[in-house]
């Protein structure tokens, strides 16, 4: 299987530690957080990813190019313009042209998450999207959803200001080919949280994600994830 990983983005919250660093780039634990991704990717035996870049995209290069990809193909995009997590999917299309399905992460967490639990649940469900959820404690700054007794997402908002539920959007999908069905013909730049997602109510699925989950996108977030991953999650989990 192939993934997308959303990497392009300023950052701008976690100012002035991303002045001349890309979010992605930022250290956990001594490691750049996209070390962490590549090392979970890895770990569920992904075999190429495509990370897009804009920001600072010359370091994110560089840094790739000491990575041993025996195990993973890492292919880099440059973005002159951002174009949005949908933007980006429907732009590089070609790239998972021959997969049934493929993943979506966007690379603000910090997370040890099981992706091969996450990739049977959807292959056993044959939704369009199986969408990762956690427990929000501010759902008003989250994509929420609602979902029935089969899990299946029967309403999605992005950050609504009167939650009907607390089931936060992870930004970790299994994504099937047919969502490119629901993309916008004419349209460059958009968001799969605003544009796309919404469209796709009762043809996703919501899977509950209990391992550790954390957007370090906010100084806050920074400091607590270096605090809680003093060890290697990833490798050993508990």
């Amino acid at each position: 299987m192939k993934a997308f990983l959303l990497a392009a983005g300023y950052g701008t919250r976690l100012k002035p530690l991303t002045d001349s660093i890309p979010k992605c780039l930022v250290p956990i634990n001594n490691q750049p957080l996209l070390s962490w991704w590549i090392k979970l990717l890895k770990k569920h035996h992904i075999s190429e990813v495509l990370i897009n870049t804009h920001y600072h995209s010359e370091q994110v290069s560089n840094y790739v190019k000491g990575i041993d990809q025996t195990d993973i193909k890492i292919k880099i995009i440059y973005e002159k313009e951002l174009l949005g997590s949908g933007g980006t999917i429907r732009n590089n299309a070609n790239f998972v042209c021959d997969e049934t399905e493929f993943l979506i992460c966007y690379a603000d967490n910090l997370t040890c998450v099981d992706l091969s639990k996450l990739i049977h649940f959807h292959n056993s469900h044959f939704d369009i999207l199986t969408m990762g959820l956690f427990h929000a404690n501010n759902p008003t700054q989250c994509g929420i959803a609602i979902i029935n007794t089969e899990n299946i997402i029967t309403e999605f908002i992005e950050k609504p200001l009167k939650p009907r539920s607390n089931l936060a959007n992870a930004g970790i999908y299994v994504a099937s080919n047919r969502i490119f069905d629901y993309f916008p013909p004419n349209k460059a730049i958009f968001d799969l949280g605003h544009d796309i997602l919404p469209l796709l109510t009762n043809k996703m699925r919501g899977y509950m994600i209990h391992e550790y989950l954390l957007d370090i996108g906010t100084i806050e977030n920074y400091k607590k994830a270096n605090e809680d991953w003093k060890n290697d999650y990833i490798s050993n989990p508990t």
